[in-house]
């Protein structure tokens, strides 16, 4: 039984200790997995046990004054967390064919590793979308689609950052928090009201960026097992297999949000048409 404790504390202090960045082990969150794995926890609990307990007799919140300056602060820190791995890696000399992790204490790798954790702490924050979803009772929009997204970015980004932070995948954080600005953006038009939407016509195009940044990631960390920087290839046991699942998960959800309400549209107008050429018909004889 010593023998087995032993064991274990052995390989805990191996996982999160001796093979993990020195750097990053007093930054928020980043010590052990306790944190992240708690609030994962509770956001799951909150979003399928209590919250719906919680607003089953109860009207949906509007929260317009929390989601308007919520979405744009999120909107900023995508911006500044694009901006911030553009400048200090990816627009000076960044190799975009393979990037290794600098695992120095120089103020450039301290920068870079940074601009990591803050992304990760940004996928945290994230989090609370789902949370609105539930007091506004939009239980439309929790799919498995977006609860699994959400829980697994707020990991895995956890995980770069406390072995990886930096190198080839930061590139990765530059589209996404791209793609974050223009949703973010939309989401706070959108609530600032209904007599908005006639300026929403373009939803799906997110969609449509969200997929081409799936194919993105896909090639680009596909690169690593071409070119040799020293770049861990134990990191495309998560990007690639992510890539790939959720470019599937995004094209399901895209066919059935838009081409099947392209569809039912073309029927409609089909039915109406076919209905004022019987009346026509009627009207002549």
């Amino acid at each position: 039984m010593a023998a087995l404790l032993d064991n274990s504390t052995s390989f805990y202090d191996y996982l999160f200790e001796e093979i993990s960045d020195p750097r990053v082990k007093d930054w928020l969150l980043m010590k052990n997995p306790s944190g992240i794995l708690t609030i994962v926890a509770a956001y799951l609990y909150f979003v399928f046990i209590f919250g719906p307990k919680y607003m089953k007799n109860r009207e949906p919140f509007k929260l317009t004054y929390i989601l308007v300056p919520y979405n744009f602060l999120q909107m900023l820190l995508s911006a500044y967390i694009m901006f911030e791995h553009l400048d200090s890696s990816w627009l000076r000399h960044y190799s975009w064919k393979c990037q290794p992790v600098d695992y120095s204490w120089t103020p450039h790798a301290m920068r870079v590793a940074r601009g990591v954790h803050l992304y990760h702490l940004a996928k945290v924050s994230e989090l609370l979308d789902t949370v609105f979803f539930v007091f506004r009772k939009k239980n439309e929009q929790i799919t498995f689609l977006h609860v699994y997204h959400h829980t697994m970015m707020s990991l895995v980004t956890w995980g770069i950052t406390k072995y990886i932070a930096g190198g080839q995948i930061t590139l990765i954080a530059v589209f996404n928090s791209f793609v974050h600005i223009i949703m973010y953006f939309y989401y706070m038009v959108a609530a600032c009201g209904p007599q908005y939407q006639k300026y929403l016509w373009w939803k799906k195009y997110i969609t449509t960026i969200q997929l081409l940044q799936f194919v993105f990631t896909f090639f680009h960390s596909l690169q690593v097992l071409f070119y040799d920087c020293g770049y861990p290839k134990s990191a495309l046991f998560i990007t690639i297999p992510n890539s790939l699942l959720f470019y599937f998960l995004f094209s399901d959800f895209y066919f059935k949000k838009y081409n099947k309400s392209s569809s039912s549209k073309q029927k409609l107008l089909a039915s109406e048409s076919e209905s004022r050429i019987k009346a026509n018909g009627f009207k002549k004889h």
